[in-house]
């Protein structure tokens, strides 16, 4: 099984095992905004779009910030939280590292060493969207199911 496929079936197992309804769409492959808003219309989502960004963080390894598709890298709040300051990882180390493709990195199923920065304001939404690993399938869940998600995984989990 390949890497994506790997993380694809880490994704749809804990979501079963956690007992959280969900939706699952198949689409063309979404690796940018572009193609990512012209299918949302297609297939009439109405949940909000979640980013991952991949980050390093300066002399102490990788985090990951899931937050909304329109928000920035808020490199200040990064660096208060974490004590050490972010930048986005280039492509080809985040596919070695974690083995996403860039454009659809996938927020669960990472190695447990690396902490997933959460976005309080997902919080407050009623669905999110998001990419399983492989960029031709999005998952829709309850923006209320995200911390019992978070909380059973192995990762840090810091809120901001």
């Amino acid at each position: 099984m390949d890497k994506l496929e790997t993380i694809y079936q880490f994704n749809k197992g804990l979501l079963q095992r956690l007992s959280i309804d969900y939706q699952e769409w198949q689409h063309e492959p979404i690796l940018d905004f572009i193609t990512d808003e012209k299918v949302a219309k297609q297939l009439g989502w109405t949940g909000t779009h979640s980013k991952s960004l991949f980050l390093k963080l300066k002399g102490a390894g990788y985090a990951l910030l899931l937050t909304d598709k329109d928000s920035r890298l808020d490199a200040k709040s990064i660096k208060a939280i974490t004590g050490k300051r972010p930048s986005i990882v280039d492509d080809n180390e985040m596919t070695k590292a974690i083995g996403c493709m860039p454009g659809a990195v996938c927020p669960f199923g990472l190695p447990s060493h690396i902490p997933i920065i959460v976005d309080r304001g997902l919080l407050s939404v009623k669905e999110l969207l998001y990419t399983p690993g492989k960029p031709d399938v999005t998952i829709g869940l309850p923006s209320s199911r995200l911390m019992d998600i978070l909380h059973a995984l192995e990762n840090p989990i810091i809120e901001m």
